[in-house]
């Protein structure tokens, strides 16, 4: 383990562990930049940057950047950080006499159906359910040493590698009309479908669910049983084996962490950006892109993901106080933000609202990236002088112990 210094622990505050309040944080910022695309183009073009026409120009670098520097890689940031909080509230569950695994099993279980409301009634892309499924199971390995649990990690997340293998050879095995299919159903939709999914997004909130329903429920059948679960598994355990060696709470030492920078950009950078060569050489083709292609950015998302956490516990650790006074509120508040990023952007793209679905290039969709940011830390420190807990965390914990849980600051503490 590096070498951990006197003063470089976690700030605490009401026994929270402020680093993982600014990581946390600073993994919503991210997630937007990715997610604004599944908000406001064709589902597809999430893994395929020229469904709706390549970008150029402008757009091709808002896309180049983003791919190399965020796809993946704060959702892995965010993901090990849910591992990490199973430990946390389990272990003070136990402290406090109670019984840690039936709280946390009933905790879970409310996630599962918050997350599914979300999924099918706002914004498919929801990843609360998966958590959920996975915070169940994970749970049970609260207990492993640190060597176990990045061992059975590694093994997990190359599971969707093996299936993606699978899947590509058998891709390659079908006829000319079976690959067309798979092509317009998972790749490049023809542009009848691509009309009607933006017609039923520029709809009211009844007519989006002819698209929303099905993505949402393709999301939980196949994706998730054959790429999502090994992922989430495989980056909760090693958010736990992070926690406990002090990795995400500040623990380490400055050279260790400027060290776990160099080797995630130095090594996970050059990796995406060889998937990206290859994705163009291959002409974006369904029969290298739709798996292989992406298994780059896959491999190489724990490592760039490692390095922008090393980097935010260097800023704060070395007086950048203007970083945790926009990342400390929002991760305090990180349910009730990553609900609010859905509501602000389905009303901002979708019939329901201002109706811009597929209407803003790429550029264009960070000037609302850049409005939720503003949001996010504004309104999360104003409800924080006042109340204990974000609404969405307020309901999750009453929820959880059956029991209006107290709201209100305490004037004093505040």
């Amino acid at each position: 383990m590096p070498a951990r210094t006197g003063n470089s622990g976690p700030l605490t505050e009401s026994g929270r562990i402020e680093t993982l309040d600014v990581l946390r944080g600073f993994a919503l910022y991210g997630i937007l930049i990715m997610n604004i695309k599944a908000f406001a183009m064709v589902s597809t073009a999430y893994i395929n940057p020229k469904v709706q026409g390549p970008p150029t120009g402008a757009d091709f670098w808002v896309w180049l950047i983003g791919h190399v520097l965020v796809a993946e890689k704060f959702i892995t940031i965010f993901t090990l950080l849910f591992g990490a909080g199973v430990i946390l509230m389990t272990s003070r569950a136990d402290a406090a006499g109670t019984p840690s695994v039936p709280l946390h099993l009933k905790r879970m279980a409310w996630l599962g159906l918050i997350g599914l409301a979300h999924a099918y009634l706002i914004w498919y892309g929801d990843i609360l359910f998966a958590y959920a499924v996975c915070g169940l199971i994970v749970v049970w390995a609260r207990n492993w040493p640190v060597k176990r649990l990045l061992g059975v990690a590694l093994v997990l997340f190359a599971v969707p590698t093996v299936v993606a293998i699978v899947m590509t050879l058998g891709i390659a095995q079908l006829p000319p009309e079976g690959l067309r299919e798979v092509e317009r159903e998972a790749w490049r939709p023809d542009p009848t479908r691509i009309a009607a999914e933006i017609a039923a997004y520029r709809g009211g909130w009844l007519m989006q669910m002819s698209a929303r329903v099905p993505e949402a429920l393709g999301g939980h059948t196949w994706v998730f049983p054959t790429e999502t679960l090994w992922r989430t598994l495989a980056l909760m355990l090693a958010g736990m084996a992070a926690f406990k060696s002090g990795l995400i709470t500040g623990d380490w030492s400055d050279r260790a962490y400027k060290r776990l920078a160099a080797i995630g950009f130095l090594i996970g950078l050059p990796v995406v950006l060889l998937g990206i060569y290859l994705n163009y050489a291959y002409g974006w083709q369904v029969t290298f892109s739709l798996y292989l292609g992406r298994l780059f950015n896959y491999w190489a998302s724990p490592l760039v993901a490692l390095g922008w956490i090393s980097l935010a516990i260097l800023l704060v650790r070395h007086g950048a106080t203007w970083f945790a006074r926009v990342t400390v509120p929002v991760g305090r508040t990180a349910f009730s933000n990553y609900l609010l990023q859905s509501i602000i952007c389905t009303f901002i793209f979708y019939g329901h609202g201002l109706g811009l679905f597929a209407r803003l290039g790429r550029t264009e969709q960070l000037a609302v990236v850049a409005l939720v940011w503003v949001v996010m830390p504004v309104w999360s420190a104003l409800w924080l002088q006042r109340f204990r807990f974000g609404p969405a965390e307020w309901l999750w914990r009453s929820l959880t112990y059956g029991r209006a849980q107290p709201f209100l600051r305490d004037r004093a503490t505040a």
